[in-house]
């Protein structure tokens, strides 16, 4: 039983992947191939086109930030999008150059208001630095009077071990 259930899930897995090629690659092939049928060459009633006119000019090479032409029939049923396509070139380039100073601006904003609170910050340090010299200060002066009141009572008590000694007194 287990030996028939394994075939059958292997079976299984093999359809669902052949159904899911088919699924993801399907509907590029069958536009590919529809394609393929309408460009295959000019009607036999139609005369070939003379013209005189310059080649397009390629969105490429005239802004290179625009353009994304990877592929190139993207979107074709969705009307944001022919709206915005349908657009004028200087209108594009117009709003491109819009949203850049938008992003600066706000890019400025943001780094004023970090620069702000690092002058901020910058001033507390300061500010605390500045106790813990005025402290520091303190403690020297408080240590250096401790140092002269130390000198002081050594030689105090000096001069009373040497009237001791000179009274008879041996020490310890």
């Amino acid at each position: 039983m287990s030996r028939r259930s394994g075939t059958c899930l292997r079976c299984c897995f093999v359809v669902f992947a052949v159904v899911s090629a088919l699924c993801v690659s399907g509907p590029a092939l069958y536009w590919k191939f529809k394609k393929g049928l309408r460009l295959r060459g000019p009607s036999p009633s139609c005369s070939p086109c003379i013209c005189d006119c310059p080649p397009p000019l390629s969105l490429l090479k005239i802004a290179p930030g625009l353009a994304n032409l990877s592929v190139t029939d993207c979107g074709g049923d969705d009307p944001d999008l022919k709206e915005e396509m349908g657009k004028q070139f200087v209108d594009l380039l117009t709003e491109e150059i819009k949203l850049q100073e938008t992003v600066s601006e706000e890019h400025a904003h943001h780094m004023n208001i970090t620069f702000g609170e690092a002058r901020r910050v910058a001033s507390q340090y300061q500010r605390e630095a500045e106790k813990c010299i005025a402290a520091t200060e303190t403690c020297e002066q408080a240590r250096e009077r401790a140092e002269a009141l130390l000198i002081k009572e050594r030689k105090v008590t000096s001069l009373w071990e040497r009237r001791a000694r000179q009274m008879g007194w041996e020490g310890e």
